[in-house]
């Protein structure tokens, strides 16, 4: 099962919501993942059951960062609102660094998410390339 990890910003949140409901059979066989009050509103949206971490400002940008590391996301989608600054810019940086670090697909706006939920390779056992780090884990040795 392929997991999903969703963030919005504020002034992103319904745009989204709306996005999700229109492709709700998608989602339906996939487990997703979210920050606090985004997954809070996808969870009554779509009527299934969204693991929520903390809120993006209080560290779940981060939370969804370790998951990325650590192999256990698959895609990111991350609408986030490019013409307000955000308390927590860094956090952002650093979760879409990590997403292009581990070489999964990212969304951050409707756009690009709908290319790839409607991709041809949506509906194979597409294998990603995990990067190899060995080199860089290895560097000091």
């Amino acid at each position: 099962m392929k997991s999903i990890a969703l963030v919005a910003h504020d002034g992103k949140k319904a745009e989204l919501l709306a996005w999700v409901k229109e492709h709700s059979e998608f989602f339906q066989d996939k487990e997703l993942i979210a920050t606090g009050t985004t997954g809070r509103l996808l969870n009554e949206a779509l009527n299934k059951e969204v693991l929520c971490l903390a809120s993006g400002p209080l560290g779940g940008d981060q939370q969804i960062g370790a998951l990325i590391a650590e192999q256990k996301i698959d895609w990111l989608v991350f609408f986030w609102d490019p013409l307000s600054s955000q308390p927590h810019d860094p956090d952002v940086k650093a979760l879409i660094r990590l997403a292009v670090v581990w070489n999964i697909p990212v969304a951050c706006n409707k756009a690009t998410a709908d290319f790839i939920v409607t991709s041809k390779l949506v509906g194979q056992d597409y294998q990603r390339t995990v990067p190899d780090f060995s080199a860089h884990n290895n560097r000091l040795r």
